[in-house]
């Protein structure tokens, strides 16, 4: 274990940490710290509590996706006409994208965390939209967050030091993480890896007290709040032990079969089913699902054309209308994704009233790497949907505004997120 030393002789800054055993936890705002984030509060009556981003890395074919007129009269879209029976719990948004964000294909990272990128690369990323509700809200599940991928470990989610999480793509595995029982030698192991980082905490609050004691009056009682949430977080470990040994939820259906690896579709469509019996036994309440540019759709009839290709059609009236039958699919999926939600009561009605459901992408047009006019569908979380709304396709509106809504309606109430500039005009 490595000893720190602090030195007050210069005011400090908000970056100074107590770090032990390669773990590092940043101090309080103290008043010789300048000042950062504004403060996060959550509600005691949030009207969503979950959370599940679905994302394309190729986008969607946009004169195939955006209706004609906008609010509630809109004519829907060839995409989605096949999606009128739930007209009224979804929200189209169009002209919308991430302000500082460009550079195609290599904009991936940001779509959950809409950070500007640097020369068309999110170098250094922030937090995604998933990991931040998960940090204040995960606890209360047995698994804080799920990142899943259709066929490769990429992701859009990334921690607060701008790491990405490597997704699970294994439908089978998942299914096993979820709902198999581990076996007493696994539980063992899992339960000493946390203990272990207990024990890291605990050198930490010795280092913290330590530092109290060169601190004036008011600094000590706000190291003092601090120490409560160093608690709580211990708690939330002892709480993660518990959670190795509890069994895990029965369910009815067996693991996933018949899972076609050579057609994503199936694939897509075994992880929304996971996914939805996660909710369902509330194992956890925030959730990404990746489809990755390789994605592979051969087995799809009428199409004979891999996905990437198709996605760069270049106006091609027969590649679009092949792209067309691969996207309907991934759309199809995620709209019988909304009807099982709807269709699963709850207390308080139903879990798509309780889930807000995303399906994005971080190009609107594939064929010329666009990151503008960015593809958003948007359901449930107690929102009234039913509407297109239709802002700038020329000069887009901030799509982290709608961000910052969900994280208010979970309850958590930020005053910014990335690039916001308030909450989306006209979702309500």
């Amino acid at each position: 274990m490595k000893n720190v030393h602090f030195s007050l002789t210069r005011p400090l800054s908000r970056r100074t940490a107590l770090r032990a055993a390669g773990v590092s936890l940043g101090l309080p705002m103290l008043d010789a710290m300048t000042p950062a984030f504004a403060s996060v509060t959550s509600s005691s009556t949030p009207k969503a509590r979950r959370f599940v981003g679905v994302s394309l890395a190729l986008g969607l074919h946009n004169p195939h996706l955006v209706p004609q007129g906008k609010g509630r009269d809109y004519e829907p879209s060839p995409y989605l006409k096949p999606l009128q029976d739930i007209r009224d719990e979804f929200t189209v948004v169009s002209g919308s994208s991430h302000p500082g964000v460009e550079g195609g294909h290599t904009a991936e990272g940001s779509i959950f965390s809409a950070c500007p990128n640097s020369r068309g690369a999110t170098s250094r990323n922030t937090i995604s939209l998933d990991q931040l509700m998960a940090k204040h809200l995960g606890h209360e599940t047995r698994f804080p967050s799920l990142v899943l991928n259709t066929g490769s470990e990429t992701s859009p989610s990334y921690t607060e030091n701008g790491a990405m999480i490597p997704a699970e793509n294994d439908p089978i595995k998942l299914f096993a993480q979820l709902f198999v029982d581990d076996s007493k030698a696994e539980q063992e192991r899992q339960a000493d890896l946390i203990r272990s980082g207990r024990s890291v905490m605990d050198v930490v609050n010795a280092e913290a007290k330590a530092l109290s004691k060169e601190l004036g009056k008011g600094d000590q009682e706000k190291l003092d709040g601090w120490f409560t949430s160093v608690r709580e977080l211990e708690q939330r470990l002892q709480a993660n032990e518990e959670w190795v040994r509890s069994p895990k939820p029965k369910i009815a259906s067996g693991p996933p079969k018949n899972i076609d690896r050579n057609n994503t579709i199936t694939i897509e469509r075994a992880m929304l089913e996971i996914i939805y019996l996660a909710l369902q036994t509330d194992s956890t309440r925030f959730v990404t699902l990746h489809v990755p540019g390789n994605a592979k759709v051969g087995s799809l009839e009428g199409v004979d054309e891999g996905y990437h290709s198709l996605s760069h059609h270049g106006r091609d009236d027969e590649k679009i209308e092949q792209l067309a039958i691969v996207e309907q699919a991934v759309i199809n999926e995620w709209a019988d994704f909304l009807r099982k939600l709807k269709a699963a009561d709850t207390e308080r009605g139903n879990l798509l009233d309780e889930t807000m459901v995303l399906l994005t992408s971080n190009l609107g047009n594939a064929s010329s790497h666009d990151n503008r006019n960015m593809p958003v569908l948007f359901a449930g979380g107690g929102f009234k949907h039913g509407q297109h709304l239709a802002f700038d396709q020329k000069k887009n509106y901030p799509l982290p505004n709608l961000y910052l809504n969900s994280l208010h309606q979970l309850g958590l109430q930020m005053e910014t997120f990335a690039t916001s500039s308030g909450g989306m005009t006209g979702l309500s």
